[in-house]
């Protein structure tokens, strides 16, 4: 687990602390789409990024990568790219705000289990999925031995090893993740109430905090609404919403995969073929939710967002609780900056708002970088310059071109357009 404190400059005494238990990648800045927000003159919108490393030899470390123009001091040097060792002071420009970073290592029991992880314990219980349809009792009272630590499911029985609490008929074997909205369980519906048969799912719970502001309740229930509303591959499934204890929650297909920022980030940049592959799915899953009617608008596509099964190798669109219905009347900024249309960051999105940000997205699934940093200016708008990049073929920067233009007039008008022209750059 890492941890971030804002330390009093003369006092070094804690202002303020964030705690990150699932994240290989932490970006601290001013813009509001950084994991920490700094609101500080002297730091820059994306000013740096804390990097998960994976080392056969050292096992996880973690790096710092200084975008900012003012400067980053690690223990009071100036660097551009460092190791960063554990209980290290991370000044934002000089004179600008200190953070410590620290690591806690975590036991297995305390490990917030990953996408890629719940895979491999999947898997490790497929053999027993028969024993576990006739263990619909909402007890736990396994009692087995030779169970691996990562296990979810008993070997010789098929019941979970553990649970950790019951929502109604769910029980919740992890916490998946948890931030300012809610928190996300590994759920198992023991009674098989939803599809006839027990499974696996994620089980959202919206957070008493946010249960009081009244935008937040109704981008929940927009998520929950909009899934219940769609029935496509690459849209996760709608199970059940409900509410208990006053708290709300979503239940929804578990998709068994690693997002495309998590997978870059790890993995590195792609090859062009594959980057096109992914977006063209995306495209197919756009083409079906602008279809809708009235269609809709998703108004947060991103990486963080695209998430690929590991069965098949396909693009599965997450996060529905932003999706607008076009004609409404225009409303709060939604969309990660880099990814956003200028008519999005005015809050009035079109379904051609998505198609923008299926430039960005190539950018960086072809670069690694954050596409901002491409982000110039051209003449009398910004526009993304890419024409350096090798990997980036000039038939696909004019795709790219095209897409982003500032007015969307001037773009692809519809997914299936946007397709076709991917298509030929295979």
């Amino acid at each position: 687990m890492v941890t971030l404190t804002l330390l009093e400059p003369q006092q070094k005494t804690p202002l303020k602390q964030w705690c990150f238990e699932n994240s290989s990648v932490i970006r601290i800045g001013r813009a509001t789409d950084n994991h920490v927000v700094l609101n500080d003159s002297l730091v820059s919108r994306h000013h740096l990024e804390l990097r998960e490393v994976n080392s056969a030899k050292d096992g996880s470390s973690w790096k710092v990568i200084s975008q900012g123009t003012n400067g980053t001091f690690l223990n009071g040097v100036l660097i551009t790219q460092s190791p960063l060792p554990d209980n290290s002071l991370l000044q934002l420009a000089q004179g600008g705000p200190i953070l410590q970073f620290q690591l806690e290592e975590v036991t297995v029991a305390e490990t917030l289990i990953g996408w890629q992880e719940i895979t491999e314990t999947v898997e490790n219980a497929a053999a027993t999925v028969a024993a576990a349809n006739n263990a619909a009792s909402l007890s736990s009272n396994c009692t087995h031995e030779g169970n691996s630590a990562n296990n979810l499911f008993c070997i010789h029985c098929g019941q979970p090893l553990s649970v950790e609490q019951r929502i109604r008929h769910y029980q919740v074997l992890r916490t998946l993740g948890q931030g300012g909205m809610g928190t996300t369980y590994l759920a198992w519906d023991a009674a098989g109430l939803i599809a006839g048969m027990p499974q696996l799912l994620v089980l959202k719970q919206m957070n008493a905090d946010m249960a009081r502001i009244a935008k937040a309740q109704e981008l929940f229930e927009r998520e929950a609404y909009t899934l219940k509303s769609l029935n496509h591959p690459g849209v996760p499934k709608y199970y059940d919403f409900f509410v208990e204890g006053g708290k709300k929650y979503l239940a929804m297909e578990l998709i068994h995969g690693q997002d495309l920022e998590k997978r870059i980030y790890t993995t590195g940049p792609v090859t062009p073929n594959q980057a096109i592959a992914w977006m063209i799915q995306t495209c197919d899953i756009l083409n079906y939710i602008h279809s809708q009617d009235p269609p809709l608008i998703h108004r947060d596509i991103k990486p963080a967002n695209l998430m690929v099964r590991n069965s098949n190798n396909r693009i599965v669109v997450l996060d529905f609780g932003a999706v607008k219905e076009i004609g409404t009347t225009p409303g709060t900024r939604i969309g990660a900056e880099g990814y956003c249309a200028p008519e999005q960051e005015r809050g009035q999105p079109l379904t051609q708002s998505d198609l923008y940000a299926i430039g960005p997205t190539l950018i960086f699934l072809l670069t690694g970088e954050n596409p901002f940093k491409f982000y110039r200016q051209r003449g009398r708008n910004f526009r993304f310059d890419v024409a350096k990049v090798p990997t980036i073929s000039s038939q696909l920067r004019h795709i790219i071109d095209r897409v982003t233009e500032p007015l969307p007039r001037d773009r692809y008008q519809t997914a299936k357009e946007l397709a076709t022209a991917l298509a030929a750059c295979q």
